[in-house]
């Protein structure tokens, strides 16, 4: 571009802003005008509202009046109880000082001033006729003042009053109106003026949005792709996390059905096998000469090993798949299991059961959950004293386990605590959920919640 050109590029712009300034200025003077007329508009029109509902309120409270002082009137003309005077003397006060305050907000109106003074006289008329019926009924003229009470005079003076001041605050009310809508035109002005500048504005700024669009774009492909590639994984996790509890469900579906066909054939084979030993020890030891006592002695010795390795078998049956469970019940196995813990360990166990209704699963969930918890206490919680609960409620089963023993972390529990985590998992697995709460030196609380069958 040569000088030539360069200067008439500069003096066409210089011209551009020349001309556009003083219509920005003018803009932005027009948009300070409008708003400076209507807010001077808008707040006439609200003093003008204010004063409208003053109006207003006061006729209400003028009409509210004559119906007390009318009711305290009527009152004491038909009971002859001076109690009903009080509020009638306070009304009548309260409609001299209604009346005062109608005349000041209506000075200013000749229309309303006309209407107000036929309220005032027909307010008079109904005061009037109220006090000249209270005084025969105090001089005992029963006759005049019954005579007022049922006519139509106090009835007409009332709706008379009630016509004049419904139309008072009908008046009011459309000005209300009136000056409403002032407000709406004048904040329909500053609109248009403020719609003006924002059109400037966006005009403005519209090459500027032109590039952050692109960046948008550019921003929102790149969030797009994280997003998918986090769904992607989340779904990953989701599938390994579901692939993992359920091969952990199956392993222990496997394990206890291993360990209840194991205690099946230990109760059957070794059984019959021990049975059946015992049996030929009784044939041998009633066809044995006593006076032996070498072979006495050892077939008293073989008769008691027998018996050991009986309790030794039940025993490991107790402990593989507990017959008690089955047989007796939760509740009954839980109290057999807490009292063979109490007395191989040496720790004190109280039980506070209550007979539940759960699956065959589930109360094996909680057989084992307690039976594993026993078995931690009596290794590491060096504990004197435990308490096993089980409560039932509507919805769920709550069972806790707590002991009075040194405690733990449990935020620090590492991945080879697979006896917590086995629990966590048959009580997860069974639709229940386990806390565990514990400090150092306070003890620990396994809580577990499993909910009843339907």
């Amino acid at each position: 571009m040569t000088l030539k050109d360069h200067s008439w590029h500069w003096l066409r712009k210089s011209r551009s802003m020349a001309i556009s300034l003083p219509f920005a200025l003018l803009a932005a003077l027009l948009l300070i005008g409008i708003n400076e007329v209507g807010h001077k508009r808008s707040q006439d029109a609200v003093q003008a509202m204010s004063h409208g509902q003053q109006t207003r309120n006061a006729a209400n409270r003028l009409l509210q009046s004559m119906l007390d002082a009318e009711t305290g009137q009527r009152g004491y003309l038909l009971t002859g109880n001076e109690g009903y005077l009080e509020p009638y003397d306070k009304a009548v006060i309260t409609v001299k000082t209604n009346l005062e305050e109608l005349h000041t907000q209506y000075l200013h109106s000749t229309e309303d001033l006309q209407q107000f003074a036929l309220l005032a006289l027909a307010v008079s008329r109904k005061l009037a006729e109220m006090e000249l019926s209270l005084r025969l009924r105090r001089q005992g003229n029963e006759d005049a003042w019954k005579f007022i009470l049922f006519t139509d005079v106090g009835r007409e003076h009332m709706d008379s009053i009630r016509q004049l001041t419904h139309t008072l605050i009908e008046r009011s009310s459309r000005k209300i109106q009136e000056h409403q809508s002032q407000i709406v035109q004048s904040l329909m002005l500053s609109r248009i003026g403020i719609a003006t500048v924002t059109a400037i504005g966006l005009l403005a700024f519209y090459m500027y949005l032109r590039q952050a669009r692109t960046l948008q774009q550019i921003s929102q492909r790149e969030q797009d792709v994280l997003e998918h590639e986090r769904e992607r994984l989340e779904g990953l996790v989701r599938e390994r996390t579901a692939s993992l509890s359920e091969l952990a469900s199956h392993l222990q579906q496997v394990r206890e059905d291993e360990r209840g066909f194991l205690a099946r054939e230990l109760h059957d084979e070794l059984g019959a096998l021990l049975t059946s030993a015992k049996l030929d020890v009784a044939r041998l030891k009633s066809k044995i000469d006593h006076q032996a006592p070498d072979i006495a002695e050892r077939l008293k010795h073989l008769n008691e090993t027998l018996n050991s390795g009986i309790a030794l078998k039940r025993r490991i049956i107790e402990d593989l798949r507990p017959s008690s469970l089955s047989n007796l019940g939760l509740t009954a196995a839980l109290e057999i299991l807490t009292r063979e813990h109490a007395e191989g360990a040496g720790i004190e166990v109280e039980t506070n059961l209550e007979a539940v209704e759960l699956t065959e699963a589930t109360q094996l969930t909680v057989y084992r959950l307690v039976q594993e918890a026993l078995t931690n206490i009596s290794k590491y919680a060096k504990a004197k004293k435990v308490l096993v609960t089980v409560h039932g409620y509507p919805t769920h089963v709550a069972v806790q386990v707590r002991d009075d023993g040194a405690g733990f972390d449990p935020a620090g529990v590492g991945p080879t605590s697979h006896g917590l985590a086995g629990m966590r998992h048959r009580v997860e697995a069974a639709g229940g959920r386990l806390t565990i709460t514990s400090s150092a030196d306070s003890g620990t609380l396994i809580s577990a919640v499993l909910p009843k069958p339907r």
